[in-house]
This record gives structure tokens, sequence and C-alpha cells, in this order.
């Protein structure tokens, strides 16, 4: 059987008892995750409980993975070192929080322009991400698994509005990878700060606007408070993937069972991520709204200006980073043929559903 086959059948709860069966002659075995995430923001941080749920449940409780909120055991933004490096067996976080080690990382969440939740995991389980991104992963000791998706994020909380391309000048943002840089050429002041960090910075002024994720999580973060004006869409993050960390050399030693186990949970909480986020973003969005929330939609010279933007400098450094461009050049491919076919049914099905009356 192949490992996609494994994973996307449908017996994955019959294999639960001969996985258990399998795995009761094996030692016990403990491992640590390092999560990027505040336990406060359950529907992120609660991918990692998933997996750890379903492997404990998928082994008769003989594989054993704790938890650690950002923060706890090492910092939220120092996860892929950590894991790296031993210091935690797994852990899970952002691709795109590392690259300052190597910008082609940021395909293993989103890039500007990219693709959405559905393509982004096409092209991972089906489309080669998934081999290109681990020979890249491998640079750095470390395995890496699809680990959820927050589906197409919101814009972002500004104290004020953007009315033109000429407001961000001088504009200091919390925005984190290849959309930072963006935000930089288009004047802005981009800066990375894990979660628990944005609000006291937007609250103290060290900061004018901010982006996470979209309404649930915003709303529990508090940004309205603050800052009013709600823009859409992010375009930096079309459909962004959360990742799970294993260390290389954790990996070969565990046992074949073990490793099923793993895959099967990774791949569950990697869809229930998404379900939970499009369940949950609706009704607090609305929630939002009726607290006084300005909704506003990005500027077209914003938008405009932040493509051409984009896509020079995805020119600009697949001249100069060979991992970059070993992953730009097909995922570009993939991409524009993703986008020729949603263009032809998906975008004219939603089109007539959300807009003709």
């Amino acid at each position: 059987m192949q490992r996609r086959d494994f994973l996307a059948g449908a017996g994955v709860a019959a294999i639960l008892p001969m996985a258990a069966a399998q795995a009761a002659d094996l030692p016990t075995i403990r491992w640590r995750l390092a999560s990027s995430f505040p336990k406060n923001l359950d529907t992120i941080y609660g991918a990692a409980e998933t997996l750890s749920k379903r492997v404990a449940a998928l082994t008769g409780g003989k594989f054993q993975i704790r938890v650690f909120a950002g923060g706890e055991l090492v910092p939220g933004l120092q996860v892929l070192d950590a894991v790296g490096n031993g210091t935690a067996e797994c852990g899970h976080s952002a691709g795109y929080y590392y690259v300052g080690k190597n910008l082609a990382l940021a395909f293993d969440t989103a890039v500007p322009f990219g693709l959405t939740a559905r393509q982004q995991n096409a092209w991972m389980y089906a489309g080669g991400g998934i081999e290109a991104l681990r020979t890249l992963y491998a640079k750095y000791n470390v395995l890496q698994f699809p680990g959820g998706n927050t589906g197409t994020q919101m814009g972002g909380w500004f104290r004020k509005p953007i009315k033109s391309l000429a407001d961000l000048r001088g504009l200091k943002m919390r925005i984190p990878g290849i959309g930072g840089q963006i935000m930089a050429k288009l004047g802005a002041v981009p800066q990375t700060l894990p979660g628990g960090d944005i609000y006291p910075a937007l609250e103290r002024g060290a900061l004018d606007a901010a982006e996470w994720v979209g309404p649930y999580d915003d709303e529990k973060l508090g940004f309205h408070k603050i800052a009013k004006h709600y823009y859409y869409p992010g375009w930096w993050e079309g459909g962004p993937q959360l990742s799970f960390y294993v260390n290389q050399a954790s990996w070969k030693a565990l046992p074949e069972v073990f490793r099923q186990a793993f895959e099967v949970a990774t791949a569950e909480a990697n869809q229930l991520m998404l379900a939970q986020y499009d369940a949950k973003n609706p009704p607090a969005l609305l929630r939002l709204v009726g607290q006084g929330v300005e909704l506003r939609p990005y500027p077209k010279d914003v938008m405009l200006a932040a493509r051409r933007a984009t896509f020079e400098l995805y020119e600009e450094e697949a001249k100069t980073n060979p991992d970059f461009a070993a992953i730009y050049r097909p995922w570009k491919a993939f991409r524009d043929t993703e986008f020729q076919w949603f263009k032809v049914n998906e975008a004219a099905y939603a089109n007539f559903n959300y807009y003709v009356k």
C-alpha cells in the first residue's frame, strides 16, 4: 500500500486497534513538542494537541508527545532550531518565521499571491511540495509534515484607514515572512512578533498595525479594542499552512508503527484545523462588526503595487538562491495551472452564489 493511499483511505479507524496491538510489545517513547503558539489560541495551538492525542490512541499509549506552548520550552520563533538541534524531538510552527535562514522556507507556509488552502494541500500531497520541502528542511536536520491551515487570512488591523499606497509609508506593522518584505518595499516597517506579543506592542504604540490570522483568533487576542480598521484580503497568506517538524535522528529511531501513527495524526490535524477555522471565523466576524469594527478592502493601488513587487522579488531571489529557484519554478507552474482551473469552475460557482441575488 502506498503511503498516501494509507493516509487517504477510510480505514484509519479500522487500523487503530491493530496499531495499538502492534505497539504493545514496543518500548514506551516520550517526545516533547515545542509549539510556536500560545494555549489560548485553541484552534492553531490545538493542532499539536490533536497530534498528541491521536498518536497516543494509535499506539495504545506507548508513544506519548507532550506539547509545550510558545515560550514554555523555547521562544515561539526558535522552534525550528530547537527541533534541529534536538532540544525538542518535534515542533509545530510556520516555515515563514524562518526566512532569515532561507527565503525558500516561506513556501512551507504561504507566499504573497500564492496558493489557497485547497491548492496548498494539492501541491503538498500531489504536486511535489512535500518532496521539495523535505529536501530543503534536511539542511536543518528536520523532517516536515503539513500540520494545519487557516484558510485565506485577513489583511490586518490598522489604527488609521489606509486610503492609498502613500498611507503605508513609515507604518510599523507586525507581518512576517515574504509578506513583510513586500510591505517594506511599499514603504512600511515590518516586524516579526509571536502571537502573544502582538497586543502589548499595539497597546503601547510600538505598532501601528498588525496581522495575525482571522476573526476567530483575532477576537481572542483583542486587537479590535485598539485598532478598529480591519482590512481584507490577506494577499500574503492565501492558504497559510502550519507544519510539524521532527528531528531527523529522532524519526529514524522510531519503530515503523509509531511513524505510521505520527503520519496519520498529522494528516488528521492538517484537515481538522482548516475545518475549525472555516466554521468559527464567520460568527466571529459578525461579532466583531457588532462591536464597531470597520471592514475595509485594501485599495486597488496597494494590491497592484504589492503584486508587482512580489513577483519582482521572486525573480530576483531565484537568480541568487538555488534553494528558492528549485522550489519556485515548479511551484509557479503549478500555481498558474491551478489558478486557471479555479477561475473556470470554482470562482464561477462562488461568484454566482456570493454576489447574485
